[in-house]
C-alpha cells in the first residue's frame, strides 16, 4: 500500500530539488555574464527588487528601493551593463554566487514562494566585494514546465552599502 504522506514528501522533495536547480542555473547565467539569457527567466510582467538596506521589508509602492525594475527597466539595465560604457562593470568582474537553505512553498495564487540565502562575491581590479542576504522570489511554471520569475527580490543583510557604495551587478 502506498503511504499518502510518503508520496507528498517525495513530491515536495522533488519540487524543492527542481527549484534548487533553477536557482543554480540562474546563478551560472549571472556568473557567466549571460544577462540576455538571464532576462528570459522572467515573465513579461516580472519585477526585480532590492530594498534599501535600512528597510529590508519595505513596500515597493511606498518605500525607496535600491532597485525596482519592471521588465522594460531590467532590459535597459542589462543593455547598459553589457556595454563598454558601463565603467563600473567593464571589463566584467568575476562573480561567484553561493545559494543555500532553499525553501519552497505554494502561495494562494498557485505560484511558488521561494526563499534562499545567498552570498555573491565580486572580484575586480584586485578587490573583492561580498554581498550577503536572502532571496524572496515568486515563481511559477510556463507552458513548457520551466520556472519563471514573477518577483525576484534580493534582500541584503548589509546594514549599509559600504565599502561597496553601490550595487552595480545583478544580485
Amino acid at each position: 500500500m502506498v503511504d499518502v504522506q510518503e508520496c507528498a514528501e517525495a513530491e515536495s522533495m522533488a519540487l524543492s530539488h527542481e527549484v534548487e536547480q533553477f536557482l543554480y542555473n540562474e546563478a551560472d547565467l549571472l556568473d557567466s555574464w549571460r544577462l540576455p539569457e538571464w532576462l528570459e527567466l522572467f515573465v513579461p510582467t516580472g519585477v526585480y527588487l532590492i530594498p534599501a538596506t535600512d528597510k529590508p521589508g519595505g513596500d515597493p509602492a511606498k518605500d525607496l528601493f535600491l532597485v525596482q525594475d519592471d521588465r522594460f527597466l531590467l532590459e535597459q539595465r542589462i543593455n547598459s551593463l553589457m556595454r563598454r560604457a558601463a565603467h563600473a562593470e567593464y571589463p566584467h568582474p568575476r562573480t561567484r554566487r553561493l545559494i543555500t537553505n532553499v525553501r519552497v512553498a505554494p502561495d494562494e495564487d498557485g505560484r511558488l514562494k521561494v526563499a534562499a540565502n545567498f552570498a555573491v562575491f565580486r572580484m575586480r581590479s584586485g578587490t573583492m566585494d561580498t554581498y550577503v542576504g536572502y532571496y524572496n522570489h515568486v515563481v511559477d511554471r510556463n507552458e513548457l514546465g520551466e520556472f519563471r520569475f514573477h518577483v525576484r527580490k534580493s534582500i541584503l543583510d548589509l546594514d549599509a552599502l559600504r565599502p561597496h557604495g553601490k550595487v552595480s551587478i545583478i544580485l
